[in-house]
């Protein structure tokens, strides 16, 4: 009986600090994605993608072409 309760103890105690690792690990994370700026100004040559056409309905072809 007291080896059981020794073993579930043992499992309760690694189940708490991986708990602990995982979730400081997260907010570790968290910090340091929070502190890089996406929406910069990209750097070195860029080349615009895609371009927009102002026309309704090549916009509206487009939306039930795709389904969006």
């Amino acid at each position: 009986m007291k080896q059981i309760i020794w073993d579930t103890l043992k499992i309760f105690v690694i189940f708490v600090a991986c708990t602990f690792l995982f979730y400081f690990g997260l907010q570790a994370m968290h910090t340091e994605y929070e502190q890089i700026h996406r929406y910069d100004v990209p750097e070195g040559p860029s080349v615009k993608v895609f371009k927009t056409d102002n026309r309704f309905i090549d916009r509206l072809h487009l939306f039930f072409r795709l389904g969006e």
